[in-house]
């Protein structure tokens, strides 16, 4: 009698957590919704942070390229007042 209820303690603890663990259509669609969200959200930041670096990197190289400019300027004047 013992090992029958203790056998059947064990299939309702077994089936409990069995049927527990389980997910519904239902909670699987909101799980991969929430995960669509959160990577469209990751996305949109490494998007921002990517254009606000090429941003940088473009202003750098226009300031530099201005610099050049005008040291070649200063020197077809120095060329040119000989």
């Amino acid at each position: 009698m013992k090992k029958f209820l203790g056998l059947l303690t064990m299939g309702v603890v077994a089936a409990g957590l069995t049927a527990w663990a389980q997910d519904t259509a239902k909670d699987d669609l909101k799980k991969a919704g929430s995960d669509v969200k959160e990577a469209g959200k990751a996305t949109g930041h490494a998007a921002k942070h990517t254009g606000k670096a090429v941003a940088k990197g473009t202003k750098k190289g226009v300031h530099k390229a201005a610099s050049a400019t005008e040291k070649g300027v200063d020197k077809v004047k120095e060329k040119t007042q000989e």
